[in-house]
């Protein structure tokens, strides 16, 4: 395989593997057209290089007993001299209640999702770890309330014959 065919592929199965992980090598081979040899060296590149980084469920936990809170966090920091954000995202995305940090633009720096047992137990980790942090000047808390969309995913889907009521 040339280089750039080998390019091409590893974009089409990151491709296939973002909407499902659980795509088979079988599958993939069948449906990209290739060997199912080139699919594993493909991936198993792609995991080498830490382009594929992980694979995860998406999981509506409204559903379930064990239910879990979720929580948005916006941070603004002082940045620091000659390492900017980098150092203070690092040590953020350390903590274990941390899902997923992002820096951003705009009125906050970062934009942190947690994941947490209770409302108590994330205000808990903003009031006891995040905001004693030396870096950080203020956070926002916003609790999600409810998902409807997920990683692309649709949390309930509709019946084609349910409407919106509409009051007029």
């Amino acid at each position: 395989m040339m280089e750039g065919d080998s390019m091409d592929l590893k974009l089409s199965i990151l491709s296939v593997l973002e909407k499902n992980a659980k795509t088979s090598v079988e599958d993939l081979a069948k449906m990209l057209g290739v060997d199912e040899e080139d699919i594993v060296i493909a991936v198993g590149e792609l995991e080498a290089d830490r382009v594929i980084c992980g694979y995860n469920a998406i999981i509506n936990w409204d559903k379930v007993s064990n239910e879990k809170v979720a929580a948005l966090i916006e941070v603004k920091v002082a940045p620091q001299r000659g390492v900017g954000f980098d150092k203070i995202g690092s040590r953020i995305a350390r903590f274990d209640e941390v899902d997923s940090i992002y820096l951003l633009s705009g009125g906050y720096d970062f934009l942190i999702r947690i994941k947490g047992r209770s409302m108590k137990e994330v205000s808990q980790f903003v009031f006891d770890k995040l905001s004693t942090l030396e870096s950080v000047q203020s956070t926002a808390t916003h609790f999600v309330l409810k998902k409807y969309k997920d990683h692309g995913v649709l949390m309930e889907e509709r019946h084609e014959n349910e409407r919106d009521n509409v009051i007029l």
